[in-house]
């Protein structure tokens, strides 16, 4: 809680001017604020150093004191905006104050601590709150933690950057501790990975929930990044046409008529009529140019960039549907808004040591089957691989990382299935960044042959099926002509045990000569290859093939259209009827190689 004190001197002023007789003026307005990200019981930075700002009047003279530490400024004299640096400190659960005094005014915080913050960046999966997750209630029990802190941001994209956090859209009201009532509140994936990570390493640990549901990727990077590819500077100054001659006002009563009209038409009591609007404010920010949350940074604005100077230890992002629908669908541009988006974050925080982990987009939608394996939507799989070549595009594993998560399916657009990819976020981070022995192992593919009509896959290290049986599932394959279709996988007995744990061997009765393979190719795809030894560490997605969907370098143009979605649902359907003959026709063949796939020659 802020709190603000006038002086004694001030306060009898204003008393005098009540008095009878006396002419009234103005009470004093209270110039003196911090910026929206600095309240009581917030996280500071450990082993940065110490930023806070705030505005006062200009000219005037600030003194900032966090704990024992002192520091001076002066309000510049155009907007009165002050800054102060106090240096890096180790963490302390110890309460600290900080207080901030100026022209007779004082605001107090306290409760403050040191520690580690994660930015939990997004769309709504990774908003989605704990009190609707399996399992909340074991997870909110164990969510009494005064070290954990949460601040979160509810909607607030703005076509411009923005200097402040609208106090309006702090959801939490300021920073507040970890309880279970705040916690279920709370991201779920966010508030687990926090737990995890706070409970592990003893310090304190604050989160900043900044996801915007139905979010595009582009209004998540940050805007000045797009001036550095052709296409994405067209795409602003498309934008920016729009915004010329968008007239706000007109919008906004023509829809206020509209709204008026159909009250009237129903002969609804005048109680219940649409109100005048003010200022546009029934008009929805999809429908403004530049506001949209699908327009260029237009998120990061107000939810991101807005407390840029806060420093912060890393940035979890989880994304994907967004982008995986028929109209924005473009892998490529997706990739490079990966490596853009955590580029542009460091540029404007002016740190190139801040984490990033991407968790992958999420499995929704029913489980990909025997029965439906070639009935997949195109875009999914291929922004989940944009995901994870945009991370590995940034060439830095120890700072950057992809967390697999196709395999942790539930049915939905928001798949309840949350805590388990909280726990694994935390896993990555305590293995990654704190030297903790949290099991963290990823394995990549490293060489592809054909023998006759088997595909050879060779990986860097040992893997399993979850339950170290030899069938796998989630592979495909296809000739020359580029027809997929679902295979049969058994990881090698030949040779020594532990270099062949490292193969798996691929065949489909339906492509003789295979030349191309893909696994967990899906929306909530098969796939039950992990790392050999860490069930929590699935292999990621992968194909050998360069057959990308289509995707124009003009951006104002549609992802995948309409015709391209049904055209690829009949090619689906088609393979899917084929295989079903094939292998019917063909079960004894079938049932007779499996007996020899991967397996020694007599």
């Amino acid at each position: 809680m802020r709190t603000n004190i006038l002086s004694l001197a001030v306060l009898l002023t204003m008393a005098c001017l009540t008095l009878p007789g006396i002419a009234q003026e103005a009470a004093p307005t209270g110039k003196l604020r911090l910026h929206a990200i600095f309240d009581s019981n917030m996280v500071l930075q450990r082993g940065k150093p110490i930023v806070i700002w705030g505005w006062a009047n200009p000219g005037e003279s600030v003194s900032v004191q966090l704990g024992q530490d002192k520091a001076e400024a002066k309000a510049a004299a155009e907007k009165g905006r002050w800054e102060v640096t106090f240096p890096a400190r180790d963490a302390s659960a110890e309460p600290q104050n900080l207080t901030v005094t100026a022209g007779g005014e004082k605001v107090e915080m306290t409760n403050i601590v040191v520690g580690d913050v994660w930015v939990m960046y997004g769309q709504s999966n990774m908003a989605f709150p704990l009190k609707n997750v399996l399992n909340k209630d074991t997870e909110s029990a164990q969510a009494n933690l005064p070290n954990l802190r949460l601040f979160s941001i509810t909607t607030n994209e703005q076509a411009d950057p923005q200097e402040d956090i609208r106090r309006e859209t702090i959801d939490t009201g300021g920073w507040v501790t970890s309880t279970p009532e705040t916690a279920l509140e709370f991201s779920a994936i966010g508030f687990v990975f926090g737990k995890q990570v706070q409970l592990s390493l003893g310090i304190p640990i604050g989160l900043i929930k900044n996801s915007r549901g139905g979010a595009s990727m582009e209004a998540l990077v940050p805007p000045h990044k797009f001036q550095e590819i052709p296409s994405g500077k067209a795409l602003v100054e498309n934008i920016n046409a729009q915004r010329a001659t968008f007239d706000l006002q007109a919008v906004s009563m023509a829809q206020y008529e509209k709204e008026l009209k159909q009250a009237q038409d129903k002969k609804l009591p005048e109680d219940k009529w649409p109100k005048k609007p003010e200022n546009g404010d029934n008009v929805r920010s999809w429908n403004i140019p530049g506001k949209s949350p699908s327009h260029p940074g237009s998120v990061y604005n107000g939810m991101f960039g807005v407390f840029k100077g806060y420093n912060i230890k890393g940035v979890l992002l989880h994304h994907g549907y967004n982008n995986a629908m028929t109209g924005n669908c473009r892998p490529k541009f997706y990739r490079w808004m990966t490596k853009a988006l955590i580029e542009g974050v460091r540029e404007d925080f002016q740190d190139p040591t801040i984490a990033y982990g991407v968790i992958g987009f999420c499995a929704g939608g029913n489980p990909q089957s025997e029965e439906d394996f070639e009935l997949q939507p195109p875009g999914p799989p291929f922004i989940r691989e944009a995901q994870r070549l945009g991370v590995e595009d940034l060439k830095d594993p120890l700072t950057n990382g992809y967390i697999p998560a196709y395999d942790v399916q539930s049915p939905g657009l928001h798949p309840p299935k949350k805590v388990e990819l909280g726990q694994r976020a935390a896993r990555w981070a305590l293995n990654k960044f704190y030297d903790q022995k949290a099991q963290w192992e990823e394995a990549k593919l490293l060489s592809v042959k054909t023998e006759g009509d088997e595909m050879i896959l060779t990986f860097d290290k040992r893997v399993q099926r979850v339950d170290w049986g030899n069938i796998l599932e989630g592979f495909a394959l296809a000739g020359e002509d580029g027809k997929y279709y679902k295979a049969y996988a058994r990881r090698s007995t030949k040779g020594d045990i532990w270099e062949a744990a490292k193969t798996v061997h691929v065949w489909s009765p339906l492509v003789p000569q295979p030349v191309h393979v893909r696994y967990a190719w899906g929306h909530s795809p098969m796939g039950n290859l992990k790392v050999a030894g860490l069930p929590e560490m699935p292999i990621p997605e992968f194909r050998t093939d360069s057959w990308d969907l289509p995707e124009s370098e003009d951006l104002t143009d549609k992802g995948l259209t309409r015709e391209f979605s049904k055209e690829w649902q009949e090619d689906g359907k088609a393979r899917l009827e084929y295989r079903r003959t094939e292998e019917a026709k063909r079960a004894l063949e079938i049932i007779e190689r499996l007996k020899t796939l991967g397996k020694p020659t007599p």
